[in-house]
């Protein structure tokens, strides 16, 4: 049986203001939950935990994050919530408190469990506020909401060097700052989704997904969504290496000082987000397989040389792989809304779900590898990882949609 595919001339406008603010808003989340990996070179030094230890920490936070996310999506999709956005920015105040204060590596594990069950609530909702808001620019919105996330992300490696070298543990309670404006805000945006909850219902018009896939049997979908979850797997591997670890690397192979390591790797992250910002408009310009592509085909040489290079160069291949492996970020969500578009919330759960999953395994399995293998051979092992990519040939081409 076929997927419906839906088509339609008359878009409705976009509403910037929300698109912009739940993307502050991811912005905030995800800043909150990078304190977690920023605090690695910390907890590695004044409680002396392993990289064992420090990849299991990251592990609880992305698996509870990554095994709900789906089911809060899915049960989104049937029953939405809207004040669930102010709720889990909530279980992440409680579980940076914990942070701030955990006496022992067992607290922090708990505390992790509240951060990542904040994630799971507030992407999947956050997800659907920036499709509802997004009208004829859903490539456009969607990567306003990533690039939120993303820019978050990079602030990990300046909130280890400013912030948490110089405080310790307890400076992660600047950070209950930002989650209480998060809250704040979260409010605001829950009550207009809720008004346009009740627009739709009154209406009887509820918004619909414009695909611009051709039309698959299920099989065929569940293929695709299959390479395209392979995909998101190489992207988190490979990211998650760079975010928790590779500051080890270049602290053993460079003699850099945590501060300089960590302003490297805000160096990729930071253009990363700059790659995610662009990669939605792009992908509706030139197609989202065009993006994907091209999100691993540009990085996957130069991932195999950079465990060689001197520092110098380092620097560049850094922005380079940065800016193109991000570029697919949005995309992936966006193809996979596409693929299966009466699941919107669920779709983005899944995606994004599994990149946070993905994380999870892959910092394990990376801390495992280096407490055996050494640093230097790890590095080497993750910089093939790229190549896995390739399966994105198989993926369905998707057609530009005339507005």
């Amino acid at each position: 049986m076929a997927t419906t595919l839906v088509r339609t001339k008359n878009l409705t406008t976009p509403i910037y203001p929300v698109m912009v603010a739940i993307g502050i808003c991811h912005l905030f989340n995800d800043t909150l939950q990078a304190v977690i990996p920023a605090m690695f070179p910390v907890l590695e030094k004044e409680i002396g935990l392993t990289f064992t230890q420090l990849g299991l920490i990251t592990f609880v936070l992305n698996m509870v994050s990554s095994v709900l996310q789906p089911v809060v999506g899915f049960f989104s999709d049937r029953n939405p919530k809207p004040y669930a956005l102010p709720l889990g920015m909530s279980c992440t105040f409680i579980g940076l408190a914990g942070i701030a204060i955990a006496p022992n590596y067992w607290i922090i594990l708990l505390s992790v469990i509240f951060l990542g069950l904040g994630s799971a609530i507030f992407h999947p909702e956050g997800s659907k506020v920036s499709f509802m808001a997004a009208g004829s620019k859903r490539g456009l919105s969607q990567s306003i909401y990533q690039v939120g996330g993303n820019s978050g992300q990079a602030l990990a490696p300046l909130i280890s060097a400013f912030v948490l070298v110089p405080f310790g543990q307890i400076g992660a309670a600047w950070f209950l700052i930002v989650a209480a404006i998060g809250i704040v805000l979260l409010s605001r945006i829950s009550s207009w989704y809720k008004n346009q909850l009740e627009e739709e219902r009154l209406t009887n018009k509820k918004k619909t997904l414009i695909s611009n896939l051709p039309n698959l049997t299920k099989r065929q979908v569940g293929i695709a969504l299959g390479l395209l979850m392979a995909v998101i797997f190489v992207r988190s591997f490979y990211v998650t290496n760079m975010t928790n670890f590779y500051i080890f690397y270049l602290m053993d192979k460079y003699q850099l000082t945590i501060q300089n390591g960590q302003m490297l790797i805000f160096i990729f992250l930071g253009i990363g987000a700059v790659g995610t910002f662009f990669g939605g408009p792009m992908a509706d310009r030139i197609g989202r397989k065009n993006v994907i592509l091209l999100s691993f085909l540009v990085p996957m040489p130069l991932a195999l040389l950079l465990p060689y290079l001197p520092l110098w160069i380092v620097v560049v291949f850094l922005v380079v792989i940065g800016f193109f492996i991000m570029l697919s970020f949005s995309v992936t969500v966006i193809y996979a809304q596409e693929l299966v578009p009466s699941k919107v919330g669920t779709m983005a759960g899944l995606t994004v779900g599994l990149a946070f999953g993905m994380g999870a395994i892959g910092s394990v399995v990376i801390g495992m590898m280096m407490d055996s293998m050494g640093i230097f051979n790890t590095m080497i092992f993750i910089s093939v990882l790229p190549l896995l990519a390739i399966v994105a040939f198989w993926l369905p081409t998707d057609h530009k949609i005339t507005t």
